[in-house]
């Protein structure tokens, strides 16, 4: 028989009651277990000025801390032993698994692959969009708009932060696919001349020997004609670079075997058939011919270049193996590296 209940007396003075001794609780009613909590232990208080009743509580065994084995005790004074807890091992747990809704890996696992496919599509875009305006000669305010926006894009997401210092990826020939506010638009409004056209704008960079070449080629139905400004430059800061041209070079033009005319020609707004001038190709193509062999193997013809406006400087805001972005006083460039697929 359970001994925590004792006779307990309760003198009431008026009227006098005494009350009997509680009956205890049969052995056979089930005990229940406390949640277990480490280091803690149950207490039994009652006191003779509070509700006999009062619901027992939990405060912490601070004398036994150090104790490796902690009792628990019921609310009927019986020891219980504590229940074994379920066991989780962290190593054999499978790791937390980013998805979207649609069941994909987060993105942010290869962070790396997404940003080289969105500088990918940016690049693809801006091609695109300047793809057949001569250089950006031709383009509407809308296409020029929308190409100086994915221009800032790209600029914002420079992968090269020290262009300077990677060679690498400096040096090659680069083609020019778009240009705006530029010196070079004088020379680009050649293209306005019937039968005349700017087929390829160009610059060679050597870091080895600090020296850039700018070329430009010009195609008629009879001929080639190629021209370049060689220049040396210092470097000035990771993306920054001093510009000085020294000579210009104009090569022997290259004369083609055949005359090729277009049916019609633009000339200040009216078509105008060539038709007539295609039938008498035979004697001119026999002239050229005879001129291409005199001028064949010349060597190049160097002129100085002086002045104060020799000197410029050249700021690389973007830098990867496709495509080259800089800023100068001439205005803005935007290349891509010959044999890139960008240009195909």
């Amino acid at each position: 028989m359970s001994t925590l209940y004792n006779p307990l007396i309760f003198t009431i003075k008026n009227p006098k009651i005494t009350l009997k001794p509680h009956t205890s609780l049969p052995s056979s009613v089930p005990t229940s277990r406390l949640r277990k909590f480490p280091n803690f232990s149950v207490q039994s208080s009652i006191s003779s000025s509070n509700d006999p009743e009062k619901p027992t509580f939990i405060t912490p065994d601070n004398d036994k801390a150090g104790d490796k084995t902690v009792e628990f005790v019921d609310e009927w004074g019986e020891k219980s032993e504590p229940e074994p807890g379920p066991v989780t091992k962290l190593v054999d747990s499978d790791p937390p698994k980013y998805e979207d809704e649609w069941g994909n890996g987060s993105p942010g696992v290869d962070g790396s692959v997404g940003e080289d496919e969105k500088l990918l599509e940016l690049k693809r875009c801006l091609v695109d969009t300047v793809y057949g305006t001569d250089f950006g000669f031709r383009a509407s305010s809308e296409i020029r708009a929308e190409a100086l926006e994915f221009v800032s894009q790209l600029e914002t997401a420079n992968p090269t932060p020290a262009p300077t210092e990677s060679p690498e990826l400096l040096d090659g020939n680069w083609l020019l696919v778009f240009t705006a506010f530029s010196e070079l638009l004088p020379l680009l409004a050649v293209g306005n001349i019937p039968l005349l056209k700017v087929e390829k704008i160009s610059q060679d960079v050597n870091t080895n020997s600090l020296t850039i070449e700018n070329a430009t080629t010009l195609s008629s139905p009879v001929a080639t004609l190629s021209f370049s400004a060689t220049a040396t430059f210092e470097v000035r800061s990771p993306s920054r670079i001093q510009v000085e041209f020294k000579e210009g070079n104009f090569k022997p033009p290259e004369i083609k075997s055949n005359i090729d005319l277009p049916e019609t020609v633009d000339l200040f707004g009216q078509k105008i058939s060539l038709s007539p001038v295609q039938q008498s190709l035979g004697p001119l193509e026999n002239a050229v011919a005879s001129i291409a062999r005199t001028i064949s193997g010349q060597p190049p013809l160097k002129i100085p270049i002086p002045g104060e406006r020799t000197k410029s400087w050249l700021l690389t805001t973007y830098l990867d193996k496709d495509m080259r972005i800089s800023r100068g006083d001439g205005g803005l460039f935007v290349l891509v590296k010959e044999g890139s697929s960008l240009l195909y």
